[in-house]
């Protein structure tokens, strides 16, 4: 089995995903770090030099090659992967994946981004006070794969152990 953990940029896939595969005994990648290791180059790197396309390119490959090669794992995709090249439907259909999708609040989002901005390439150069209203359009735009996922939970007032709890049942009566 293969849990895809899916969700805006800052909804903790990575923070989640860590914790529920050791509980789950699976391992745990991060797409965006296997990427970087494959490319030997950070991700805002690629997006400079080569463009968000190829970037979304590398994306949809790198999920259908871990899909087709590994099982016990723990997959946190990045924010945008689900909604490009046919990602989604790749993995809503794949028979050895489980999607969840972690959604959270656009204030909850944009609170964490303003932080995390020059590691984010998508808001680096967007302003504290445009970031909102960017959360809230991309959230609107990407709602369509997101509700796709089969398991999907409003983390908000949720621990990252009870996000992880919640999964962990969720995913056993499959």
């Amino acid at each position: 089995m293969i849990v895809v953990l899916l969700g805006y940029m800052g909804s903790g896939k990575s923070t989640v995903g860590q914790i529920l595969a050791k509980n789950l005994d699976f391992n745990f990648l991060d797409l965006d770090h296997y990427i970087e290791q494959n490319q030997k180059v950070t991700i805002s790197e690629i997006f400079k030099a080569k463009g968000e396309i190829v970037f979304r390119k590398l994306e949809s490959e790198a999920v259908k090659h871990l899909c087709s090669q590994s099982d016990k794992l723990v997959l946190a995709l990045g924010g945008g992967t689900p909604c490009y090249a046919d990602t989604m439907s790749f993995l809503v259909q794949h028979p050895n994946v489980i999607t969840v999708a972690l959604n959270i609040s656009v204030k909850n989002l944009s609170e964490r981004l303003v932080k995390e901005k020059a590691s984010r390439p998508l808001i680096a150069n967007i302003k504290d006070e445009d970031i909102s209203e960017f959360i809230a359009k991309h959230l609107f735009e990407r709602s369509f794969f997101y509700n796709q996922a089969e398991i999907s939970i409003q983390t908000d007032s949720l621990s990252i152990a009870e996000i992880v709890a919640t999964i962990d049942s969720k995913i056993t009566l499959k």
